[in-house]
């Protein structure tokens, strides 16, 4: 069963943009495994304009089904891997001012830093994620990192996707069946949406996890959290029509 993850900062973003602790991220965790998700991710970025590092702390305690932490692996994050140790680290190549994350690893030329960092994270039993590309040797050379999964940057198959949904999945098709080959767990994560999301899952049905936040929580504000959750969790259970 493909697991959803919600992440959880723009719940962040709206508290941090009025101050206080409304609303509060780490109620919204508990209420979104309360409603079904079975994993929470936070993506916490060197200027915490969403989800800040005491977030983490706090989510730690609270966070009972799988707890991903999506970053740059600069120093700081690092050390703050080493101190919460989650169930899932992904590793992902943003700048420090990237507004969102908009491409994977090249991971060819990454590849002996990723490999110290994947070493290290599993060292101390965190499942360790590379953001990838849909590129087969992208997809090659993590395997050889050893990481114990990719992440699929589904960005542009969200933007291709109205025109022809067939074409837009096929490199991730291809991307999935190489790295299930190559013995790689399989997540996917961003612009997933409640449109897109149940061809992308009926095409791979083995994608071990989607994380979805920005599509989930701006569904939410019309459908309300817990019916959005459940419409997200249907989407990975019906397979879509195959027109």
């Amino acid at each position: 069963m493909t697991k959803l993850s919600v992440n959880v900062n723009k719940i962040a973003t709206l508290r941090n943009a009025r101050g206080g602790n409304i609303p509060d991220v780490v109620q919204v965790a508990v209420d979104c495994q309360l409603f079904g998700a079975e994993g929470i991710t936070v993506h916490p970025r060197p200027d915490q304009r969403h989800i800040r590092y005491n977030d983490v702390f706090d989510l730690q305690a609270k966070v009972h089904t799988e707890f991903n932490i999506e970053g740059n692996p600069t120093p700081e994050f690092i050390s703050l891997i080493q101190r919460i140790r989650p169930t899932q680290v992904t590793l992902v190549p943003d700048a420090h001012d990237a507004i969102t994350s908009n491409a994977g690893w090249d991971t060819v030329t990454h590849k002996d830093f990723l490999t110290d960092i994947v070493n290290e994270f599993q060292s101390i039993g965190v499942r360790t994620s590379i953001f990838v590309d849909p590129n087969p040797e992208m997809i090659r050379m993590a395997s050889q990192i050893g990481t114990d999964r990719i992440e699929l940057y589904t960005g542009p198959y969200a933007e291709a996707f109205s025109a022809d949904r067939q074409k837009a999945v096929a490199p991730y098709l291809e991307a999935a069946i190489l790295a299930k080959n190559l013995g790689l767990g399989v997540n996917a994560g961003h612009d997933l949406n409640l449109d897109n999301l149940q061809w992308f899952y009926t095409s791979i049905p083995w994608i071990k996890e989607v994380s979805i936040g920005h599509a989930l929580i701006c569904d939410a504000l019309y459908l309300g959290l817990e019916k959005t959750i459940k419409a997200y969790k249907y989407c990975l259970k019906e397979p879509a029509t195959k027109d």
